[in-house]
């Protein structure tokens, strides 16, 4: 049948709107995606949840990690050369909420839209944060730690960098759980800095110092495995719990060498801070919070978390955010 020309017209302005009403997509952005250190296995777990976030979106995903953990002078630098690289986005976790947030001042003057991830910055304008409530989780995992403890017994305190925001609300959602618990004494609370080396020598020294520990509350898992480490050289026994849900806690679970750990869920993390980067740039919806709820892993619910972190894979957005 032939079409006459304001058939044509008119077939032409709804093929038009048809192709607006479906949003049209760059794709091969380039993310920066700044995370603290090479040896927590936690930033492991973020940056492959980053990498697969990326694949996911056919995005390109470029790392930057000081060498030495957690410098500021170091990440101050890879900042100061990724703008003027000039990336699409940014995904960024401070080695230092305060001593970084010159650091975004910069991000924010180049206009490079950034997503805060992990550790809340003091202060500068985020497309979204994305992280877990780390005082719920020190709550949490130290209630559980006191309930096992049957509500009495001496407790250690393995805290993390001195200063670390989330160092301190781990701490302070220990110590807010031992308010409500009379029978707890806390022998000490030293830091171990989130290093196992580091936990295992002030533990070593707690040990020496304190015959009877019943209950090791460590900020991390790296510290947890230095704590039990200890606690195995000494042929001691004590309830260790850490923070983090990393293989290696599983592990340590699974063989009945550590009691629990916070599940942090550093993938996910990774996961969504690159999703909601690309979905900005992309200009779909995106959650301005994204604040995942405290859980404790123990021997009962581990099995969620046995698949390897290399062998995971991002969820879709829908399905992530749907609750």
């Amino acid at each position: 049948m032939k079409m006459t020309k304001m058939t044509m017209v008119r077939a032409a302005i709804a093929a038009a709107t048809a192709c607006a009403a479906v949003p049209s997509f760059a794709e091969g952005e380039r993310i920066a995606v700044f995370t603290k250190n090479q040896t927590n296995p936690f930033f492991q777990a973020v940056r492959l949840g980053a990498d697969s976030a990326a694949k996911q979106m056919n995005a390109k995903v470029t790392h930057y990690v000081p060498t030495k953990p957690d410098s500021i002078p170091e990440q101050m630098s890879q900042v100061e050369d990724v703008i003027v690289k000039k990336p699409d986005a940014i995904v960024f976790t401070p080695v230092d909420y305060k001593a970084m947030v010159p650091a975004v001042a910069k991000i924010n003057g180049a206009k490079i839209p950034a997503v805060n991830v992990t550790d809340r910055s003091e202060s500068g304008n985020f497309v979204a944060f994305v992280g877990a409530s780390d005082y719920k989780l020190g709550f949490e995992t130290a209630k559980y730690l006191i309930q096992a403890m049957g509500g009495k017994g001496n407790l250690v305190v393995l805290e993390g960098v001195k200063g670390a925001l989330t160092s301190i609300d781990r701490v302070r959602g220990l110590n807010d759980a031992i308010k409500e618990a009379a029978g707890i004494k806390v022998l000490a609370s030293q830091p171990g800095n989130y290093q196992r080396l580091q936990a295992l020598q002030v533990m070593e020294n707690l040990m020496q110092s304190h015959p009877k520990i019943d209950g090791v509350f460590a900020a991390n898992d790296a510290m947890a495995a230095g704590a039990i480490e200890a606690l195995d050289g000494a042929n001691r026994k004590a309830l260790v719990v850490g923070i983090n849900g990393t293989k290696e806690a599983i592990e340590a679970i699974k063989a009945g060498k550590m009691l629990a750990t916070g599940d942090y869920n550093g993938f996910m993390q990774g996961c969504m801070s690159v999703l909601t980067a690309v979905r900005d740039l992309r200009k779909l919806p995106v959650k301005k919070e994204i604040v995942f709820p405290a859980m404790v892993i123990d021997k009962t619910n581990y099995q969620q978390l046995e698949t390897p972190v290399e062998a995971r894979s991002c969820p879709k957005w829908e399905d992530a955010v749907k609750s």
